[in-house]
């Protein structure tokens, strides 16, 4: 594997790590209430998490300067990964076994993409 698909790979990773993130900070301020509708989105929690949403979507597009479109989406699927972990260790969402099985099937679509089966 050429090393620059590999370190592309790695932006495209990281930033559909840092979505997640940036998804559990709008949840998190999602559950405040607020003194009016304009303090909902103009806080500062709202406004970061958009920011590394804007800063992900860079990271995107740079990455799929090498990543080759067939492979990018298999990468981005992690981040079902990321949020089902996160809502059980922030949310304490419970994992049904209709979730346990998707997260299977997409674990198992990676490996077989990555596998070249």
């Amino acid at each position: 594997m050429d090393s620059s698909l590999v370190l592309y790979s790695g932006i495209l990773l990281l930033g559909t790590f840092i979505s997640a993130v940036s998804q559990v900070i709008l949840k998190k301020a999602a559950q405040k209430t607020y003194p009016s509708k304009l303090a909902e989105y103009l806080n500062f929690p709202v406004i970061f998490a958009y920011t590394l949403f804007v800063a992900t979507t860079l990271m995107c597009i740079i990455a799929y300067r090498v990543v080759p479109l067939s492979f990018g989406p298999v990468l981005e699927s992690t981040s079902y990964l990321y949020v089902t972990i996160f809502g059980v260790l922030i949310f304490k969402e419970r994992i049904t076994k209709k979730k346990l099985l998707a997260l299977a099937l997409i674990l198992a679509g990676i490996a077989i993409y990555a596998t070249g089966v």
